[in-house]
């Protein structure tokens, strides 16, 4: 995001209440930091309100291709550290290895309704919104290293998962007494069409996917040689980076791009602006090392660090490296680091130009009717993430759009 703009809470800060719980949460939702955001109720951004009692919540079934009885909902996440369910009377329950069934896995699913709207009731919790269209999903509960009760997510992405071939996909959020934070997320993939909306001190909506975007996305991406494997059959986009680790996608795809960022800055400077201040930072011996609010400095990353936004591009919760690790990420993703010496760019009609660039990102962004997606874990810099927050939240929607 924007040092102009900041947020309370990003999908990084967001998704940390999970990270360290799910057992087989996807990398791309795995524990990131507060980069570029402030603290709730800090002095850099407005003053939080409490949210208070349980959330309503609405599920709208708009997707033309199945019918209520064909979808299901599961909600699931954290509390205090614990793995939890939201059942359909709207408590919580805790995961439990007992809830495996027959078959192996548990049976979390909320039915909607016959037929119009789903009435939810969301009580305070960090998790996930999946959906799953035509068949339910198959979620085993485990015991994590901690002795804990753990759930095992889907990882549409892992042909060998038994979730592969069904189609579904999810929403985020953290509601808590700071508010409400939610984003739509396509880190990990991008397969069914969603929007959601949050209501209270303002009246927003994000992830709306235009008339046709889906399509549109599928076939960009299936036209790009070296990302046309990422597309599988009608039900997903596999994000790049889950590729690389499966063998469809190219390890060095970045390098050139990457070669050629560290060349150029070995003899003119980079800045980059965040919260803390000005960075400016040159390429010296195998390091970019910058200087000003403090020294931070990284190794030549690879494909794999920038399209997962992690080795040398890791960004940790420090208010220093993490920020200026969150623009490069954002400027690798987007090929502006050789156009533009001053970042983060804000310029959108500049991102995805270069030919080495992520195209799936690129055709995400293009699908949704406000620009706006999560297509790779630092989208949200210079605040083009679909990512919505409310501090006195009243009503949360989650819609599933036509395909």
């Amino acid at each position: 995001m924007s040092p102009r703009h900041q947020r309370n809470l990003t999908r990084r800060k967001l998704m940390f209440a999970l990270g360290g719980a799910a057992v087989a949460i996807p990398a791309g939702a795995a524990i990131a930091p507060f980069a570029l955001a402030d603290q709730p109720g800090d002095s850099g951004g407005n003053k939080t309100r409490a949210a208070s009692g349980s959330l309503p919540v609405t599920v709208v079934n708009n997707s033309g291709s199945f019918g209520n009885g064909s979808v299901n909902v599961y909600v699931v996440g954290n509390v205090d550290g614990k793995q939890v369910r939201l059942k359909q009377d709207g408590t919580l329950a805790p995961i439990a290895v007992s809830d495996n069934g027959a078959d192996g896995f548990t049976d979390y699913a909320i039915p909607l309704a016959g037929s119009g709207e789903t009435k939810l009731s969301l009580p305070f919790m960090s998790g996930r919104i999946y959906v799953s269209l035509g068949d339910k999903l198959k979620m085993k509960a485990v015991t994590d290293g901690n002795g804990n009760a753990a759930l095992q997510f889907p990882a549409g992405w892992v042909e060998s998962d038994p979730n592969f071939g069904v189609l579904h996909d999810c929403a985020e959020f953290t509601y808590n007494a700071s508010g409400m934070f939610c984003n739509t997320t396509m880190v990990d993939m991008f397969s069914v069409p969603m929007s959601i909306r949050l209501t209270g001190e303002k009246d927003q909506t994000t992830g709306s996917i235009r008339d046709g975007g889906r399509a549109a996305a599928f076939a960009a991406v299936k036209e790009v040689a070296e990302f046309s494997k990422l597309v599988v059959d009608d039900k997903r986009i596999i994000a790049p980076g889950h590729g690389l680790d499966a063998g469809l996608f190219a390890k060095d795809y970045f390098a050139p791009y990457i070669d050629e960022v560290w060349s150029t800055f070995t003899g003119k400077d980079l800045k980059i602006t965040t919260n803390a201040g000005t960075f400016t930072g040159r390429v010296r011996g195998d390091r970019f090392t910058f200087d000003g609010p403090a020294a931070v400095s990284f190794a030549k990353p690879s494909t794999r660090d920038v399209l997962f936004c992690d080795g040398n591009l890791a960004a940790p919760n420090d208010g220093t490296t993490g920020p200026v690790a969150a623009v490069l990420g954002a400027g690798f993703n987007r090929s502006t680091l050789l156009t533009d010496t001053a970042q983060p760019s804000t310029d959108p009609a500049a991102f995805y130009q270069g030919e080495l660039t992520n195209h799936y990102s690129k055709a995400i962004h293009a699908a949704t009717k406000d620009g706006k997606a999560y297509g790779f874990a630092f989208d949200d810099v210079a605040d083009f993430a679909s990512f919505i927050q409310d501090t006195a939240p009243s009503g949360f929607t989650l819609t599933l759009t036509a395909f």
